[in-house]
């Protein structure tokens, strides 16, 4: 049994990870968090939302690992949250909370492995000086894909939350994501992992990063590799198409496909351009 959960870890119960997904953090994917006369804007992500809710609660983990890039920012390191909670709401949207355990053993797990691997992490907690008593702060990038994924069950299922690291190469993030697999696998527990992601973000004028021609290149490949299981091929981007477009994405995709490997099964579920960036729902399951 893990001692902190009372979950059972014997072989039979098939640890590591059993279910992954890119899920979108745009405020649209939440009817609960749309105006009035926002709420048909994304019918295809929020469907896509709860058909991903289904397939997690299908695939029964223990925790969840959410990959976010909206928390914390580590110069040249990964971070890792080890308080004892995570809990936050939506601005001015009380409504839409969430307050969940944080899986510390596994947090802790997933951070010696990163160092093990000579990738560099770092745990971080926020407010009480003991950590297993702190409550961190959640962005909306955890918190809308978990509104879905766990957030309001009863118990929520304990999570871990990781950032990557922008300034750190390509292909740690390919890395990290194997580390986190191979800490899901000693750990003894059946963990899902969920890419919080949207992708371009530069579909019209009026939008914070104005228009480029080339966003809708740009999730034209990442549509094609999720749709056929390249996610690995993404570390292949050309760069100067991804500032174009200015995706919150490809750092979490790579963690994901170094994660997942080259034998998970990929499903297409949904893709929408409601306003200036794209947003993608897609299941992994393992092979």
């Amino acid at each position: 049994m893990d001692e902190a959960f009372g979950l059972d870890s014997s072989p039979a119960h098939a640890p590591g990870l059993v279910f992954a997904c890119i899920a979108p953090h745009g405020s649209l994917a939440v009817p609960e968090a749309c105006a009035p006369d926002e709420r048909d804007l994304a019918p295809e992500t929020q469907s896509g939302m709860r058909e991903l809710a289904r397939r997690c609660e299908r695939a029964a983990p223990d925790a969840l690992v959410v990959l976010t890039p909206h928390g914390i920012h580590l110069d040249g390191h990964f971070a890792v949250v080890t308080a004892g909670r995570v809990a936050g709401m939506l601005e001015d949207l009380p409504a839409v909370a969430v307050d969940m355990p944080v899986a510390r053993e596994l947090a802790l797990e997933v951070l010696d492995v990163l160092k093990e691997a000579d990738i560099p992490a770092t745990g971080v907690s926020f407010g009480l000086n003991v950590a297993a008593d702190a409550v961190m702060p959640l962005d909306w990038g955890t918190l809308i894909p978990l509104w879905y994924l766990g957030g309001r069950r009863d118990p929520p299922w304990p999570v871990v939350v990781i950032a990557p690291a922008r300034d750190r190469p390509l292909a740690e993030h390919v890395a990290a994501g194997t580390a986190i697999a191979d800490a899901s696998l000693r750990s003894g527990l059946r963990v899902g992992l969920v890419a919080s992601a949207d992708h371009a973000h530069t579909y019209r004028a009026d939008g914070p990063y104005g228009f480029h021609p080339r966003a809708g290149e740009l999730d034209e490949q990442i549509v094609s590799a999720v749709r056929e299981g390249r996610l690995r091929s993404l570390l292949d981007l050309d760069p100067l198409l991804v500032e174009a477009a200015r995706p919150d994405s490809w750092w979490q995709l790579l963690m994901l496909a170094g994660a997942t490997g080259d034998a998970w099964r990929a499903d297409l579920i949904s893709f929408e351009v409601p306003t200036y960036y794209g947003m993608i729902c897609a299941a992994f399951e393992p092979p």
